[in-house]
């Protein structure tokens, strides 16, 4: 039993091991702590090797469990049971997933592992369970591995201190950028697309050439991503280069697809590779579920005839769909374009979190592989230099034979004294004794010289390679070379998938083409509910009488319009609105207030609704008699907060608007002065207060209109209209102040 101490302490005095500390301290010590091992731990890749934690120690677990290729697999369970019993003390799914994706060929463009059984596929289904699963190193992680016996690079104590493991792998593959890497930290993440190791090899060639050689050059041989799902690039040029220019950006990636012609002229889209990271199954899905919708207008079916390789049929509404137009639609609404992001953010070789470009990448695994070689170089040299003692004390031991047996027999510590009579070291005298009697037969002079010539100009030839830094970069340009001839494109595993495409060209898809056409009638309230109904009924006055409103409002706006129209509102705030009238509320009920659709302020109000035409005109006007004509393109508002077209002041508001037709106009004000001029006098702009269009002592503008002076003016009286043809009187000039209306003009001083 522990003995107790003796010292006392006051009731108030706080134990030793409480320490007084502010919470928000305590937090950010902690969460840092987090956040440092999430970063260096599971996050972000090694740029020399391109590995997390976790899949270096799967690489170096089955390396110590002999699985190199060729060799008979194991049971997926052995391996993940000895990475969390020797190196990785997380849970066994985690590393099954992380050895499942790594033998994934659609997941990894190089896999690392060869897998027998049930891996999972491109569908989403997951693998089978890790007892059911064999695995086994692929030809590329054993280059990963080569060297590690040759003291390549640093090992460091495992978790438990039992064992230890490589800090990094010597990495004679260029995997950080072969097969790309992703993850997410604390505060930062790290995504980068898999690439082509023959492009990448030519790349790294040509910066061994020129050190300082520019982005461009190495874009040019490095043009982009190649996925294991193949696709088309179809980034700009200028953007992938900006991309591997700064080292973050994104690659539009798209599937590839071909039409494919059937009998009586009809014909058929068939996909043949789908984007990276994209399930079959979850696409199919969704363009099922868009169909459903009537979302896709353009396509009739869609269904899977995959076997081992990719081909979704895509039927289209007919033979007159243009299929550009098709997948262009497709293309817009469904994963089969995707943006694949570039994020190179690694640790570099001091495990320091950064983005680098393509070639601070390039250069960092270049610099890599020269410390592996300097490394091998010198075990290598080490070893040498150790065989060629044994061998010249095996030489000593031939040339004296018989009386170095005598010393063996008869003294009691040959080893001493076989090192002073004969002036060996205490290597070469362990190794005379540690032969073999049967090894004495093979003791030769002439095999002893012979092999440490051979020996010796490995020495020298080593010796020569660790004081040239030129000779160093020839053989690290050699081990490139084979690496390409072993991986390059006319090679199965090696032949590019991804084709480089140009950027689209822009293809003008309708908007009625993803909108079911139908006619519906446009009903806004008073008050400011809208709807639309099915059918056009705004000349049905049976029809419209059936209209039903919520109590205390009415009918204030009918408006004939298709659901693939856009509905313009004008407001007193002098702000143009713009509504989809395939997304207007049904007619079932009293609709839904306006102001929840757009960003209408409280005291403003609707003071017209309209279709959007091209080519059409508009004229408004404010209630101090300004006024001016725009265009209805420059009325098209692409927010919720519309368009602010005419400018109004605090004390003014926007009064009236009507379409441009005829050649003159009609202003009438609330002091029911109506005057007319000519419709010229009015110009044409995009936003402002606008011109005089008539003038008042007292009161405002009231509603103004466009007509043809030959035809006269026309308004509403009642339920029926009024036509005057006889206007003589009220013609003027603009900013006049007119007269008062006709016999039996409206009392509401409007013209509708």
């Amino acid at each position: 039993m522990a003995r107790t101490s003796t010292k006392t302490r006051t009731p108030d005095e706080p134990p030793a091991e409480i320490v007084n500390k502010k919470l928000s301290e305590a937090l950010s010590e902690r969460y840092l702590a987090y956040a440092l091992s999430t970063i260096m731990d599971r996050a972000l890749p090694d740029v020399r090797d391109g590995l997390k934690p976790v899949h270096r120690r799967l690489m170096h677990a089955m390396r110590e469990l002999k699985l190199e290729p060729g060799q008979p697999p194991k049971k997926s369970a052995r391996v993940v049971g000895d990475v969390i019993g020797k190196f990785h003390p997380h849970g066994d799914i985690a590393v099954y997933d992380a050895l499942v994706r790594l033998a994934q060929d659609f997941a990894q463009r190089y896999p690392l592992i060869e897998g027998q059984g049930n891996f999972g596929n491109i569908d989403g289904d997951n693998a089978a369970a890790m007892r059911y699963t064999e695995a086994r190193l692929t030809e590329v992680a054993w280059l990963l591995l080569e060297g590690l016996d040759e003291d390549a690079v640093d090992f460091r104590a495992t978790y438990d201190g039992s064992g230890v493991e490589p800090v990094v792998l010597p990495a004679a593959f260029p995997n950080l950028l072969a097969n790309g890497s992703n993850g997410i930290a604390v505060g930062m993440a790290t995504s980068i697309p898999p690439h082509n190791v023959s492009e990448l090899c030519d790349a790294l060639r040509h910066l061994i050439k020129f050190p300082n050689s520019h982005i461009d050059k190495l874009v040019s041989l490095v043009p982009g991503p190649d996925f294991p799902t193949g696709g088309t690039l179809v980034e700009g040029r200028e953007q992938v280069i900006e991309a591997y220019k700064t080292g973050r950006g994104s690659f539009r990636l798209r599937a590839k697809w071909e039409k494919e012609d059937l009998k009586q002229g009809t014909w058929q889209i068939v996909v043949t590779e789908i984007p990276y990271q994209v399930q079959k199954s979850r696409l199919i899905e969704k363009m099922a579920e868009l169909l459903q919708l009537r979302k896709l207008p353009l396509l009739d079916d869609v269904h899977d005839e995959s076997a081992d390789d990719i081909r979704l049929i895509l039927t289209p509404k007919n033979r007159n769909v243009d299929p550009a137009v098709l997948m262009e639609s497709l293309f817009r609404q469904t994963e089969l374009e995707t943006r694949i992001p570039l994020n190179l953010n690694v640790l570099d070789k001091e495990c320091v979190p950064q983005v680098m470009d393509l070639r601070a990448a390039l250069k960092a695994y270049l610099d890599h592989r020269q410390d592996v070689l300097i490394r091998r170089s010198k075990y290598q040299l080490a070893r040498i230099e150790g065989r060629l003692e044994v061998l010249a004390g095996y030489l000593i031991a031939y040339l004296n034979l018989d009386k170095v047996i005598k010393i063996i027999r008869t003294e009691d510590e040959p080893k001493p004294i076989l090192m002073k009579t004969f002036r060996l070291t205490d290597v070469q005298a362990e190794a005379i004794l540690n032969m073999r009697l049967r090894s004495l037969r093979k003791l030769e002079e002439m095999q002893i010289k012979g092999e440490q010539k051979e020996l010796a100009e490995g020495q020298a030839a080593l010796k020569k390679l660790l004081k040239s830094e030129d000779l160093r970069w020839e053989k690290i340009d050699g081990e490139l070379v084979e690496l390409k001839k072993r991986f390059g494109k006319s090679t199965a595993l090696g032949a590019r998938r991804t084709e480089i495409g140009d950027a689209p060209a822009v293809i003008d898809v309708p908007v009625e083409s993803f909108i079911e056409r139908e006619n519906v009638t446009v009903l806004c309230s008073a008050k400011g509910w809208i709807r639309a109904m099915r059918g056009h009924i705004e000349t049905d006055a049976a029809a419209r009488a059936a209209i039903k409103y919520k109590e205390g409002d009415e009918e204030r706006f009918v408006l004939n319009a298709e659901t693939t129209d856009k509905i313009l509102l004008f407001a007193s705030n002098g702000r143009f609105y713009t509504l989809g009238g395939d997304k207007l509320p049904g007619a079932r009920g009293f609709g839904e207030p306006v102001r929840l659709m757009i960003d209408l302020p409280n005291e403003a109000e609707i003071l017209g609704v309209t279709k959007y035409q091209e080519d059409q005109k508009f004229i408004v006007a404010s209630s101090d008699g300004r006024g001016f004509i725009v265009k209805a393109e420059d009325v098209l508002a692409q927010t919720k907060n519309g368009k602010q077209v005419l400018n109004v002041s605090d004390k003014e508001r926007a009064a009236a608007f009507a379409p441009v037709s005829g050649d003159h106009v009609a202003v009438i004000g609330t002091n029911r002065k109506l005057l007319l001029f000519k419709l010229a006098e009015v110009p044409e702009m995009g936003r402002g207060r606008g011109v005089i269009l008539q003038k008042y002592k007292d009161g405002g503008l009231s509603d103004v209109k466009c007509f043809t002076l030959k035809e006269g003016l026309t308004w509403k009286s009642g339920d029926r209209d009024r036509t005057e043809t006889d206007l003589r009187g009220w013609l003027g000039a603009r900013a006049q102040a007119g007269k008062l209306p006709p016999n039996g003009f409206t009392r509401s001083n409007r013209f509708s």
